[in-house]
């Protein structure tokens, strides 16, 4: 993390000082500045893979940028794919598998840490 200048404001590198935003897997938490929020970077050209059931007590939003993933989301199916964003609300179960291009997203986290209940 870099600091700038005064103001609060900072800028984080990728954990393996790549400098390209190409298969970039990360989780972040306490992010600098007040953020307020989580995230996860989600890259992978492997199908079926994702998280098992599981809830979280805010809203996750998914920001699609590449490929797709089947989600259950509560008791419904969606296939969401690149150029869509999907919202889960709060305390929402849901998991999802990634599609036959891969996948890669931005998973946002209204919450300035990870809170997750796993219901399987």
């Amino acid at each position: 993390m870099t600091e700038i200048g005064n103001t609060g404001a900072a800028v984080v590198d990728r954990a393996d000082g790549r400098p390209d935003g190409e298969e970039w897997a990360e989780n972040y938490e306490q992010l600098p500045g007040g953020a307020g929020v989580s995230l996860i970077f989600e890259s992978t050209t492997k199908e079926g893979v994702g998280p098992r059931l599981h809830k979280h007590p805010y809203p996750e939003t998914f920001i699609i940028r590449r490929g797709s993933a089947t989600f259950v989301v509560d008791t419904e199916e969606v296939v969401g794919h690149a150029g869509q964003i999907i919202v889960v609300p709060a305390e929402t179960p849901h998991k999802f598998r990634t599609g036959p291009d891969g996948y890669e997203a931005v998973h946002i986290h209204e919450n300035p840490t990870f809170e997750t209940v796993w219901l399987e």
